[in-house]
Protein backbone atom coordinates (compact mmCIF):
# COMPACT_ATOMS: atom_id res chain seq x y z
CA UNK A 1 0.00 0.00 0.00
CA UNK A 2 1.30 3.17 -0.76
CA UNK A 3 0.59 6.95 0.90
CA UNK A 4 0.26 9.82 -1.17
CA UNK A 5 0.95 13.25 0.34
CA UNK A 6 -2.52 13.77 1.05
CA UNK A 7 -2.53 11.25 3.49
CA UNK A 8 0.73 12.42 5.44
CA UNK A 9 -0.06 13.91 8.22
CA UNK A 10 0.32 17.69 8.11
CA UNK A 11 3.55 17.90 9.57
CA UNK A 12 5.32 20.83 7.34
CA UNK A 13 2.05 24.04 9.01
CA UNK A 14 3.36 22.58 12.55
CA UNK A 15 7.34 22.49 11.73
CA UNK A 16 7.53 26.18 10.82
CA UNK A 17 6.88 28.52 14.28
CA UNK A 18 7.47 31.91 13.72
CA UNK A 19 10.77 32.84 15.55
CA UNK A 20 10.50 34.13 18.93
CA UNK A 21 10.34 38.34 19.88
CA UNK A 22 12.21 39.21 22.34
CA UNK A 23 9.79 41.86 22.69
CA UNK A 24 7.63 39.26 24.29
CA UNK A 25 10.14 37.80 26.87
CA UNK A 26 10.90 41.29 28.08
CA UNK A 27 7.31 41.62 28.56
CA UNK A 28 7.33 38.72 30.28
CA UNK A 29 10.02 40.30 32.71
CA UNK A 30 8.03 42.30 33.12
CA UNK A 31 4.58 41.62 34.38
CA UNK A 32 7.07 38.87 36.22
CA UNK A 33 8.69 41.74 38.10
CA UNK A 34 5.08 43.89 38.59
CA UNK A 35 3.82 40.07 40.26
CA UNK A 36 6.46 39.78 42.21
CA UNK A 37 6.19 43.45 43.77
CA UNK A 38 3.01 43.26 44.46
CA UNK A 39 3.42 40.43 46.66
CA UNK A 40 6.35 41.04 48.20
CA UNK A 41 4.70 44.43 49.24
CA UNK A 42 1.62 42.94 50.40
CA UNK A 43 4.15 39.97 52.92
CA UNK A 44 5.96 43.38 53.82
CA UNK A 45 3.05 45.47 54.75
CA UNK A 46 1.92 41.97 56.89
CA UNK A 47 4.83 41.14 58.28
CA UNK A 48 5.66 45.16 59.39
CA UNK A 49 2.73 45.60 61.08
CA UNK A 50 3.69 44.95 64.42
CA UNK A 51 6.58 47.27 64.17
CA UNK A 52 4.63 49.90 62.27
CA UNK A 53 2.69 49.79 65.64
CA UNK A 54 5.20 50.41 67.81
CA UNK A 55 7.55 52.95 65.68
CA UNK A 56 4.44 55.37 64.26
CA UNK A 57 2.15 54.56 67.89
CA UNK A 58 -0.44 53.67 65.69
CA UNK A 59 -3.42 51.37 68.31
CA UNK A 60 -5.30 47.90 66.98
CA UNK A 61 -8.33 50.05 65.11
CA UNK A 62 -5.47 51.67 62.86
CA UNK A 63 -3.55 48.54 62.04
CA UNK A 64 -6.92 47.53 60.90
CA UNK A 65 -7.44 50.48 58.83
CA UNK A 66 -3.96 50.12 57.17
CA UNK A 67 -4.83 47.00 56.18
CA UNK A 68 -8.04 47.90 54.96
CA UNK A 69 -7.06 50.77 52.96
CA UNK A 70 -4.41 48.55 51.20
CA UNK A 71 -6.98 45.96 50.26
CA UNK A 72 -9.61 48.77 48.76
CA UNK A 73 -7.09 50.43 47.25
CA UNK A 74 -5.41 48.02 45.31
CA UNK A 75 -8.97 46.21 44.27
CA UNK A 76 -10.34 49.67 43.11
CA UNK A 77 -6.94 50.45 41.08
CA UNK A 78 -7.52 47.16 40.15
CA UNK A 79 -10.77 47.68 38.34
CA UNK A 80 -9.42 51.30 37.46
CA UNK A 81 -6.11 50.05 35.75
CA UNK A 82 -8.44 47.11 33.97
CA UNK A 83 -10.78 50.22 32.26
CA UNK A 84 -8.00 52.43 31.61
CA UNK A 85 -5.76 49.49 29.74
CA UNK A 86 -8.63 48.97 27.43
CA UNK A 87 -9.12 52.72 26.69
CA UNK A 88 -5.08 53.86 26.87
CA UNK A 89 -3.63 50.83 25.87
CA UNK A 90 -1.68 47.97 28.15
CA UNK A 91 1.86 49.01 28.15
CA UNK A 92 1.16 52.76 29.05
CA UNK A 93 -1.37 51.47 32.06
CA UNK A 94 1.30 48.89 33.14
CA UNK A 95 4.09 51.45 33.31
CA UNK A 96 1.95 54.40 34.81
CA UNK A 97 0.76 51.98 37.29
CA UNK A 98 4.40 50.72 38.39
CA UNK A 99 5.66 54.78 38.78
CA UNK A 100 2.43 55.07 41.15
CA UNK A 101 2.80 51.80 42.71
CA UNK A 102 6.65 52.35 43.47
CA UNK A 103 6.30 56.14 44.47
CA UNK A 104 3.76 55.24 46.75
CA UNK A 105 5.36 52.23 48.39
CA UNK A 106 8.34 54.79 49.01
CA UNK A 107 6.16 58.01 50.37
CA UNK A 108 4.34 55.90 52.26
CA UNK A 109 8.04 53.82 53.39
CA UNK A 110 9.49 57.15 54.55
CA UNK A 111 6.57 58.16 56.73
CA UNK A 112 7.85 59.29 60.10
CA UNK A 113 4.04 58.43 61.84
CA UNK A 114 0.28 58.11 60.59
CA UNK A 115 -0.92 62.33 61.72
CA UNK A 116 1.78 63.47 59.58
CA UNK A 117 1.15 61.29 56.66
CA UNK A 118 -2.44 62.38 56.87
CA UNK A 119 -1.99 65.65 57.61
CA UNK A 120 0.48 65.90 54.51
CA UNK A 121 -2.71 64.45 52.42
CA UNK A 122 -5.12 66.80 54.08
CA UNK A 123 -2.86 69.76 52.97
CA UNK A 124 -2.60 68.22 49.55
CA UNK A 125 -5.98 68.17 48.91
Amino acid sequence: MTHSAADAPHTAEHAHHPPADPRRWAALALICLAQFMLILDVTVVNVALPDMAADLDLDRETLTWVVTAYTLCFGGLMLLGGRLADALGARRTLLAGLVLFTTASLVTGLAENARRCSAGASARA
